[in-house]
């Protein structure tokens, strides 16, 4: 493969900037002109990372198909292999590049191949530089603002055998009516929102996703809408924080009307994630206490636990401010469930800082979270920070956290013993003749039924709490 004449590489300092433009709203399927260019082909898709990397692999397998792709489980039989990417974590990108150096063998078997990297990774301006000069294999780089553009980049380096990057350093547009091929025929993500501008110190999302920026009220509505038509049962509203939806908008709409209108719609289940602490009001509490398909699982990323590390994390929240928001929660919504992400080893952390993530986790009473230790991330504040915690107290730490958090999944999983859930019957367990789904609290439950039941809302006694998960069996009713 030639190489590009023009390579649009990212840039961090163009990432980071914020105007007062409004964002463009653009319609794919009144401009596209796709063309049968996948006819005879075969595309191999591997997904790294969170829901919204999920979400826009749904859209890249959409797009794929409309031109005449069609998808492989094998990479050996690929014409196509992508990998959508993530940048989060250090270890995320480093699995990533292990895998690039991996797949060139399939390159070396099939000369005509393409493969290509895509989402988050590209648009960390490092990583770009690194994949173009240890990875030449590569033939294929765009970001997460212009996967729109995927007929066009795939059409140049199929046809005209050269090298395609192409990573936008923007603040975003919002592009509608893209094609999905989804992953679930019964569990739907719906964006509501796309970017960040939090700009937390460590974290690179504000510069990889583009600013904050609301889908117009009706078009989430309508493709809500749609889903239930098409049989659907739960949908997950994905945003990097959901609460400051509509901020952006004219029309002045939030988040608590967007969920107000979804309570009012038969769709049984209504999810979402992420939200950040800070703008979580109290008009959105109210509204989930109504229940019904509002489901009771709030996620809560608090980050850490003493004010003094929140403060240099730039969470704009105290420890006191969490306490009482978990308050609210509680009394307006009887038996929620909370979870959280944390990390530890943030650069200054001392050990009396570390103790009061531990006592933050076991007073709001988390049900579960995502732990991580932190590693710096180029391009962010934090990664000028010195780096003054020790990879052996940082493990040290992290153990005793997720002991703790441990605790929790336990605890919040016993308080259901003897009760009856309705489970979202997801798929067969990997033991025989065990299904797997998930409680309204999301609870993992296994029970013992028939496969005609995946995609149904069973009920479920639970007769067995582990840590991880639920055991239960088919609740009969009394005649």
């Amino acid at each position: 493969m030639k190489e590009a004449k023009n390579l649009h590489t990212p840039s961090m300092r163009k990432a980071r900037k914020r105007t007062s433009r409004h964002t463009p709203v653009i319609d794919f399927a009144r401009h596209a002109v796709l063309k049968d260019i996948g006819k005879g082909r075969l595309y191999h898709l591997d997904t790294y990372g969170c829901q919204a990397n999920e979400a826009d692999s749904e859209t890249i397998r959409g797009l794929l198909g409309k031109l005449g792709f069609r998808e492989t489980d094998e990479e050996s039989r690929a014409d196509l292999i992508l990998l959508n990417t993530c940048v989060v974590r250090s270890s995320a990108a480093s699995r990533i590049f292990g895998e690039l150096g991996r797949l060139k063998r399939y390159k070396r078997e099939n000369p005509d191949l393409i493969l290509g990297v895509a989402g988050c990774l590209p648009q960390d301006e490092s990583a770009t530089k690194r994949i173009l000069e240890e990875h030449p294999h590569v033939d294929l780089i765009f970001g997460t603002h212009n996967i729109h553009r995927l007929p066009e980049l795939l059409e140049t380096a199929l046809l005209s055998k050269e090298k395609v990057v192409e990573v936008l350093s923007e603040e975003g547009d919002i592009v509608e009516n893209l094609p999905k091929r989804r992953f679930h025929t019964k569990k739907a993500y719906v964006n509501i929102m796309y970017g960040c501008d939090e700009f937390c110190t460590y974290c690179v999302v504000p510069y990889t996703r583009g600013k904050e920026r609301s889908r117009p009220f009706a078009r989430i509505l309508a493709e809500i809408d749609a889903l239930i038509a098409e049989g659907y049962r739960e949908v997950t509203l994905l945003g990097q924080n959901v609460n400051a939806y509509g901020k952006d908008l004219e029309d002045e709409k939030t988040f608590a009307d967007l969920l107000r209108a979804l309570h009012e719609r038969k769709i049984a289940r209504v999810r979402f994630t992420t939200s950040h602490p800070r703008d979580f009001d109290q008009q959105t509490i109210d509204v989930l206490a109504r229940g019904g398909n509002l489901m009771p699982h709030i996620h809560l990323p608090v980050q850490a636990g003493g004010d003094k590390i929140l403060g240099r994390m730039n969470r704009k929240y105290t420890r006191d401010d969490i306490l009482d928001l978990v308050g609210r929660m509680r009394k307006a919504i009887p038996g929620v469930a909370l979870t959280t992400d944390l990390i530890v080893g943030f650069p200054g952390e001392t050990e009396a800082d570390f103790e009061k993530t531990l006592d933050l986790v076991e007073k709001v009473g988390f049900e579960g979270a995502f732990t991580f230790m932190f590693s710096p991330r180029e391009g962010t504040p934090a990664a000028k920070f010195t780096d003054n915690v020790p990879q052996e107290t940082k493990k040290e730490r992290l153990h005793r956290l997720q002991k703790r958090a441990d605790e929790g999944y336990k605890k919040g999983n016993e308080r259901f013993l003897e009760k009856t859930v309705d489970v979202l019957v997801e798929k067969e367990s990997k033991e025989k003749g065990m299904l797997a789904g998930y409680s309204p609290h999301h609870k993992l439950v296994h029970f013992a039924g028939s496969t005609d039941l995946v995609g149904e809302i069973v009920p479920v006694r639970i007769t067995e709490a582990k840590t991880w998960f639920l055991r239960g069996e088919i609740h009969e009713e009394s005649p």
